[in-house]
């Protein structure tokens, strides 16, 4: 996860799909743009999908994330840097869930109900 500037939260890395992007491509793109990581979208399966309550939004404005794991070949030997929106970098698990915004949180339980985090 990542701390962004002027933020005391924890987030996934990620944003917006662009205009002609798959989700796969928006998630690449995003991992490049944030975390100095290569991933090809073909290294991409998407694990579920969130939707919940916007950390800092009107009551009732909803963010939609979609979660990705990446093929242990290819995520082998990748070290993440942080760009410049991004103040730090966080290695995570379950216990960490009151340090993050409604999503993370969720990705956080999801995850560890997955087995792939503590």
């Amino acid at each position: 996860m990542v701390t962004a500037r002027g933020r005391a939260v924890h987030y996934m890395p990620g944003g917006k799909i662009d205009a002609g992007e798959t989700v796969q491509d928006a998630a690449a793109r995003e991992a490049r743009e944030e975390v100095a990581i290569e991933l090809p979208t073909d290294s991409l399966s998407e694990l579920f999908e969130v939707t919940t309550q916007a950390h800092g939004e009107p009551e009732g404005r909803l963010v939609r994330m979609h979660v990705f794991g990446v093929e242990a070949a290819v995520a082998a030997g990748v070290t993440p840097e942080p760009s410049a929106e991004v103040s730090a970098l966080h290695w995570v698990t379950a216990a960490d869930v009151d340090r993050c915004p409604p999503a993370g949180a969720e990705v956080l339980q999801r995850l560890a109900a997955l087995g792939l985090i503590d």
